[in-house]
């Protein structure tokens, strides 16, 4: 079977990650695969496998001023218009939600029109735009056992994981090597654009706090915002620590594969990636998350014991300093971690859901309406 499938998401790495990963699996299954998004993605537009992508419009359903409202109402208004006449165009047998406001369009259109809807929620709390769509949705993939907010979609969710791209599957198959005794120890720092500046700050001090010969051994790669690069690099000149530094690194896969512990945040990718990957973790939720769904999803590593979860307002220099220096010691500590997470990757995530979108474009999946009613349960395995 072979035709066109459209893909709606947010315009951030966390929505458009598992897009990339599906539309490169159904390109190989001989689909053409179009992506409908918004202004922001026009950043990954060059490495986004996607035969066209169409920038519709939207806005962020909030505000109290009635001028916001008045203005949200127009903007998703235009993007269902501009979407009704790009599913004209395309004819799609299926479209595929991924999260984030700017789906909405596409998604009331494709309900609208009768195409089939897929949504694709990749945290344990499903996020506010999926809400709204989940009663028009044929199906609902999800990410981990149990999900929050799927109220009646539940007897339509199919657990698929959360696709991870191609480049990260290849290095999965780089083992685990832990860090011999006194020697070198990799550690990975990033926190994405909500959570780098925290990180920034508390990693070079809590390195500062460890004796010298310790703090010689680690090796830092770390993310950073632009504008705090240069201090940053100033405090790990101070202290001795050899840092590689960047506000983007186009290797993070290999960097993901030679460390030896990854500190960062609780996004529904990278617990995706520290999972197929198999790699120890200290992991800080982003606090200010909607529906806290970092620490949800903090919490599907921590409870196989594949990392350790730290609220960011208990976190000090102090603590971070106490747990570095204790893993440093433990290597049998983090290669236990290591294999819990492996056992926790789901890495034919990108086959499941593929497989998913081209049942419901078979008319496979029963309509919408006819599902059964489960509380909290994130559905049966695909």
């Amino acid at each position: 079977m072979a035709g066109t499938i459209l893909l709606a998401a947010g315009g951030t790495g966390g929505h458009l990650f598992p897009a990339h990963a599906l539309a490169s699996e159904l390109a190989r299954r001989g689909w053409d695969v179009d992506l409908a998004t918004d202004e922001r993605a026009e950043r990954y537009g060059a490495r986004f496998p996607a035969r066209t992508i169409h920038i519709i419009s939207s806005a962020t359903i909030g505000g109290a001023s009635p001028v916001a409202l008045a203005r949200a109402a127009f903007l998703i208004g235009k993007g269902i218009a501009q979407s009704i006449k790009l599913i004209l165009a395309l004819k799609p047998k299926v479209i595929v939600g991924f999260g984030g406001y700017p789906t909405l369009p596409p998604l009331f259109a494709a309900a609208f029109r009768g195409i089939p809807v897929v949504l694709h929620e990749q945290n344990a709390v499903v996020g506010r735009a999926n809400r709204l769509m989940i009663a028009r949705a044929t199906a609902i993939a999800t990410s981990f056992d149990k999900v929050d907010h799927l109220g009646d979609g539940a007897g339509r969710a199919v657990r698929t994981g959360n696709p991870v791209r191609d480049h990260i599957v290849e290095v999965a198959r780089v083992p685990y090597v832990a860090p011999e005794a006194d020697g070198t120890f990799r550690l990975l720092v990033f926190g994405g654009s909500q959570g780098a500046r925290f990180f920034s700050d508390i990693v070079p001090a809590a390195l500062a706090k460890l004796d010298e010969r310790t703090r010689a051994r680690f090796r830092v790669s770390q993310q950073c915002r632009a504008e705090d690069l240069a201090r940053v690099r100033d405090a790990y000149d101070r202290i001795g620590v050899e840092a590689d530094l960047g506000s983007f690194f186009v290797d993070m896969a290999e960097r993901l594969s030679e460390a030896n512990l990854v500190i960062g945040r609780a996004g529904a990718s990278t617990v995706a990636e520290l999972g197929v990957v198999g790699r120890p973790s200290i992991l800080v939720p982003y606090p200010h998350a909607l529906d806290h769904d970092q620490k949800v999803n903090a919490e599907a590593l921590s409870n196989c014991g594949a990392a350790l979860v730290i609220d960011q307002t208990g976190l000090t220099a102090a603590r971070l300093a106490g747990e570095l220096s204790r893993f440093i010691g433990e290597p049998a500590r983090l290669q236990r971690m290591a294999a819990a997470a492996r056992l926790a990757g789901r890495p034919d995530a990108v086959s499941r859901l593929a497989d998913l979108v081209e049942r419901v474009a078979r008319g496979e999946m029963p309509k919408v309406g006819r599902s059964a009613k489960a509380g909290k349960q994130g559905g049966a395995d695909a």
